[in-house]
C-alpha cells in the first residue's frame, strides 16, 4: 500500500494539470509578501503622508481585505461558470495590479491597487483549489496538498528573496517581480480545462455523497474560523519582522530579505513530507506538530540575540505553519460536496486573507503597548495551547478506536 502511495504522489509530477496548478499557488505568497522588505522604504519615500506608518503596514494585507469580501461569490460563480475563465483572468489581473505600484504616485493609490491585487488572488486561489478537488482524489489530493505549500514557499523564497535584494536598490522596485507571473500563463491556458459536471461527481472520494444536505457547512466554518486563526499569528513575520529585526540593529533590507526566504524554504521542504506525515500521525498529529513548531519559533524570535537563532526561529514557524496548511485544504474538499466545491475553495480561501488582514491590525496596538516580546511570547503560549488541544483531541480518538476495537473483539 505504501508502494502505491508512493507511485500516486510521484504520478503527480507528470500531470501537466498538476504543474499549472502549482505554479498559480506560487502566486499567493508573491501576492502578500513580496514587498515586505521594502516596507521601510516605502515609509520613508511617502513620509510626508501623516498617514504613511499604517497605510505602509497594510500594504503587504491589503489584497487579503478584498480577497475576504470576494472570494466566496467568486466560488459561486466558479461552481455555475467553470473554473478556466476565472484562473486565466485571474492571472492577467494579478500582473497589471500588482506590477501598478511602479508608477503610481502616493500610498493611497498603491493601497486602492493592493485591493486589485486581492481580487485577482480570489480569482486565482478559488478556482485553483476547486481544480485540484475536480481534478484528484485521495492520496494524490493530499499529496498535491502538501505540494501547493511547497509551491508557495519556494516560490516566496525566491519572490521575496529577490525582493530584499532589489529593495535595497529602490523601494519600488518590488513591484516588477508580480510581472514574472505572466510567465505561467501559457501552460495555464493550454492545459486547465472545466471538467464536465459528471467528471466532477466521478472525481468525489470513495464514499462521498454529492448530495450532502448542509451537513458540510458547519464543519466547514468551524475549518475556516481555525485557519483565519492560524494565518493571522502567522502573518505577524511578514509583516512585523523588518519593523522588529530593525529595532534590534539588523537594519538591512537583505536580512529581512533572508529570513522571510528562510522562512519559506523550511516550509517548503517539511511540506513536501506532509503526506508520509500525515498518514503516520493523522490530522491531530499534524496540528500538534505543527502548532508546536510554531510555538517555539515565535518564543524564541525575542530571546534571540544573534542572526543564527533569529534564522532558527523563523525556520521553526515556517515549518509549522507548512504543516498545518495543507490539513484544511484537504479536509475542507473531503467535506464539501463537488457541486460546491468552488464555494467550499472561495469560503477557505477568505479566511486565508481575513487573518492575513487582521494580523497589523490587531498586532500594532499590542505593539505600541506592550512591546514585541510580550506580543512574541503570548503567540507562543497561544499556539502551545492549540498544540496541547490537537494531542488531546488525538488521545481521545485514539482511546475510542481502541475501546471499539476490544467491544468487536468481545462480541466475537
Amino acid at each position: 500500500m505504501e508502494n502505491i502511495d508512493t507511485e500516486r504522489e510521484r504520478a503527480i509530477w507528470r500531470d501537466p494539470r498538476a504543474i499549472a496548478l502549482l505554479m498559480a499557488a506560487s502566486l499567493t505568497t508573491m501576492a502578500n509578501a513580496t514587498i515586505s522588505p521594502a516596507l521601510p522604504g516605502i515609509e520613508r519615500l511617502f513620509g510626508a503622508d501623516p498617514n504613511a506608518a499604517m497605510l505602509t503596514r497594510l500594504l503587504v494585507p491589503a489584497p487579503s481585505l478584498a480577497v475576504a469580501i470576494s472570494a466566496p461569490i467568486i466560488g459561486l460563480v466558479a461552481d455555475r461558470l467553470g473554473r478556466r475563465m476565472l484562473l486565466l483572468a485571474g492571472t492577467i489581473l494579478f500582473v497589471l495590479s500588482g506590477c501598478a505600484g511602479l508608477v503610481l504616485p502616493d500610498l493611497r493609490t498603491i493601497f486602492a491597487s493592493r485591493l486589485v491585487l486581492g481580487l485577482a488572488v480570489a480569482l486565482i486561489m478559488t478556482a485553483q483549489t476547486a481544480l485540484i478537488g475536480d481534478y484528484f482524489t485521495g492520496h494524490a489530493r493530499n499529496a498535491l496538498t502538501g505540494l501547493q505549500i511547497s509551491a508557495r514557499n519556494f516560490g516566496g523564497l525566491v519572490f521575496i528573496s529577490l525582493a530584499g535584494w532589489v529593495a535595497a536598490l529602490s523601494p519600488r522596485l518590488p513591484f516588477a517581480i508580480y510581472g514574472l507571473a505572466i510567465l505561467f500563463l501559457p501552460l495555464m491556458w493550454r492545459v486547465i480545462i472545466d471538467p464536465e459536471p459528471r467528471s466532477s461527481a466521478a472525481a468525489a472520494m470513495p464514499g462521498e455523497s454529492n448530495e450532502r444536505s448542509g451537513s458540510w457547512s458547519a464543519p466547514l466554518a468551524l475549518l475556516a474560523l481555525l485557519q483565519a486563526a492560524t494565518n493571522m499569528v502567522f502573518f505577524l513575520m511578514p509583516t512585523q519582522i523588518s519593523f522588529f529585526l530593525a529595532m534590534r540593529g539588523y537594519a538591512s533590507p537583505a536580512t529581512t530579505g533572508a529570513m522571510l526566504g528562510l522562512l519559506m524554504v523550511s516550509g517548503g521542504c517539511l511540506a513536501l513530507l506532509y503526506p508520509r506525515i500525515q498518514r503516520a500521525g493523522g490530522y491531530a498529529g499534524i496540528f500538534f506538530l505543527g502548532y508546536g513548531s510554531m510555538a517555539l519559533g515565535f518564543l524564541l524570535l525575542p530571546l534571540a540575540g544573534t542572526e543564527p537563532l533569529l534564522f532558527l526561529a523563523a525556520a521553526a514557524i515556517g515549518a509549522g505553519y507548512a504543516l498545518v496548511s495543507p490539513s484544511f485544504i484537504a479536509l475542507a474538499l473531503n467535506l464539501a460536496p463537488p457541486a460546491a466545491r468552488g464555494l467550499a475553495g472561495g469560503i477557505l480561501t477568505a479566511s486565508v486573507f481575513i487573518g492575513q488582514f487582521c494580523s497589523p491590525l490587531a498586532s500594532t496596538p499590542l505593539i505600541d503597548g506592550h512591546g514585541y516580546q510580550a506580543l512574541f511570547h503570548g503567540t507562543a503560549l497561544l499556539l502551545a495551547t492549540m498544540a496541547l488541544v490537537a494531542a488531546l483531541a488525538g488521545a481521545a480518538s485514539w482511546l475510542r478506536m481502541r475501546a471499539g476495537a476490544a467491544a468487536r473483539a468481545h462480541s466475537l
